[in-house]
């Protein structure tokens, strides 16, 4: 079945981070520093929240709090529905973050989450590394945050497979020679107070290279990876591609967009496919695959 694109926002600026709360669809517009709220019955695109800090990846948590990457505040946050903005993380060993990209939660509630260093400016950089961080809620309310990899240079959209056995993150360096690639950890827990690694070493599911690598990504209820990649610079374009858990190419449909950000099931049945896009767009699909709830 190919998949038809409908263009329901016309460029605004950079959109990312859909979430599908099971009655609107919330996305992020990252140059503006707000949220937007769709509502599919009516059409209606409203401004949800305001000064976001240039916040990129949403999520929901199992009570239904938007938890952020607030990238332009260098910090990890949860919105309540009109609440305070609450700060989860925005250090690691009293270092700042440098920007953090997406994020995925898993059953225990813990945040899972990328923090890369895009664009040339990184002269106010404390950590010397970009690497997915978990943080892990405590008794007293607060949350600690581990360091999971250690070999990531770039790491942007990520997922943890439906059994939790499985962490996929989206090396995405530019640069003539930088990976890109779509990699998978076995998670084998474990920890600083373990004395072990969380992740082993990575497998490679797919290469990119030297073309625009995958940005954003979501999973079906299969398991499959659904994910945004491509551009208008080199390759195929900007394009959805549909992996499975092996890394197999099962699907790819072109969307009507130079570079697609991110994309999220939605609907009532979970069959619609959601895209954003650095231009800014928000595009819709009504596909033959269903989504795996994400909360």
């Amino acid at each position: 079945m190919a998949w038809h694109f409908e263009v329901l926002l016309e460029p605004i600026g950079l959109t990312e981070g859909p979430v599908w709360d099971g009655r609107f669809l919330f996305f992020t517009n990252i140059v503006n520093s707000r949220i937007f709220r769709y509502d599919p019955e009516g059409g209606e695109f409203t401004v949800w929240r305001e000064g976001t800090n240039e916040a990129n990846g949403l999520m929901l948590d199992a009570n239904g709090v938007i938890n952020a990457c607030e990238g332009g505040g260098r910090r990890m946050v949860q919105y309540p529905d009109g609440g305070e903005t609450i700060v989860l993380c925005a250090e690691f060993e009293g270092n700042r973050l440098n920007s953090p990209n997406d994020l995925a939660i898993d059953s225990r509630g813990r945040v899972w989450f990328t923090d890369p260093r895009y664009g040339d400016f990184r002269d106010d950089m404390e950590l010397d590394h970009e690497s997915v961080y978990r943080l892990d809620p405590q008794p007293d309310g607060s949350w600690s945050a581990v360091r999971v990899t250690y070999d990531t240079t770039a790491p942007n959209g990520l997922l943890i497979s439906p059994d939790e056995e499985t962490l996929y993150v989206a090396q995405s360096k530019n640069g003539e020679g930088q990976k890109r690639e779509l990699w998978a950890y076995p998670i084998v827990e474990g920890g600083p107070e373990e004395g072990s690694r969380i992740v082993g070493d990575h497998e490679v599911l797919h290469n990119f290279y030297p073309h625009r690598g995958v940005d954003g990504m979501c999973l079906d209820v299969d398991g499959n990876i659904v994910a945004t990649a491509g551009w208008g610079v080199s390759g195929p374009g900007g394009m959805i591609y549909v992996f499975a858990a092996d890394g197999r190419v099962l699907e790819t449909h072109p969307v009507p967009c130079d570079s697609p950000t991110n994309c999220a099931f939605a609907g009532p049945d979970l069959r619609d496919l959601y895209v954003t896009s650095t231009e800014g767009h928000l595009l819709r699909a009504r596909t033959d695959r269903q989504g795996l709830a994400s909360a």
